[in-house]
């Protein structure tokens, strides 16, 4: 890439960042191009730069400065060019994928609950008890609030885009390519299914659900009782879709 860089007003060299097009959605919109020029000042790192930008680190990977690659802790220089990546898809995880969702992002935990992904969810709980319970269970922090993924304390957090439920979903998962087990997992507490015979579990059904239906799975956890009745239609059509446009992405790369 070709070094680009000018003297501001008082003769400074500046130092330049170009933004790959996926990162640009971060930056204001009077700014919203793909270079950026910061100035280098012995104590900002090229991290701090980028964040100051607008653009969380949770979503930058490899970051370039003449023809090589540092870390976020790298201190720019007068007149360097730096390239901000963003992170690689599929994402690869330390761990199991395990992710924790803030509390506006309900409807994303049941679709993820229902396609068997481990997904802790409250939706009273403020952003530092969000961080702790992160930091804790090494669960990957979803959400939409830049600040939030900003904090130093946080060890992993995702920006989810998009605002349909839909488009939010096929977001993550072509970003952590997370293994999917559906009708594994209570939608309601996140707690784990196992099949439930039909006497055990009579008396918490409908007369018409009991005389309709054989086969029944229960939350170990909560004790919430499912079965593939036609209520869960539009549930198996989420299913249903998920693992086409997985297959369908998988064939891509």
């Amino acid at each position: 890439m070709k070094s680009r860089y000018r003297l501001t007003q008082n003769g400074r060299v500046t130092a330049r960042l170009h933004i790959a097009p996926e990162l640009r959605m971060f930056l204001p919109v009077s700014r919203r191009r793909a270079w950026q020029e910061v100035a280098p000042d012995g104590s900002s790192t090229l991290g701090h730069h980028v964040e100051s930008l607008g653009v969380p680190l949770t979503e930058v990977g490899p970051l370039v400065v003449g023809g090589r690659g540092v870390p976020p802790s790298h201190q720019l220089a007068d007149g360097d060019v730096a390239e901000v990546h963003p992170v690689p898809r599929p994402q690869p995880l330390p761990d199991e994928p395990r992710f924790l969702l803030d509390v506006h992002l309900g409807t994303l935990a049941r679709r993820l609950r229902l396609l068997g992904l481990d997904t802790a969810y409250h939706n009273d709980m403020d952003d530092p008890s969000l961080v702790v319970q992160a930091n804790a269970e090494r669960r990957v922090l979803l959400t939409q609030d830049r600040g939030l993924l900003r904090r130093r304390a946080l060890w992993l957090g995702a920006y989810v885009r998009g605002s349909d439920p839909a488009d939010q979903l096929r977001d993550l998962l072509e970003r952590f390519a997370p293994p999917l087990r559906p009708w594994t997992r209570c939608t309601a507490c996140n707690g784990e299914l196992g099949p439930a015979a039909k006497d055990e579990v009579a008396p918490l059904l409908r007369e018409g659900t009991s005389r309709s239906y054989d086969a029944y799975g229960r939350c170990r956890d909560c004790g919430q009782v499912y079965w593939h009745g036609a209520h869960s239609g539009h549930l198996e059509e989420i299913v249903r879709l998920t693992h086409a446009w997985t297959a369908r992405t998988a064939t891509c790369r």
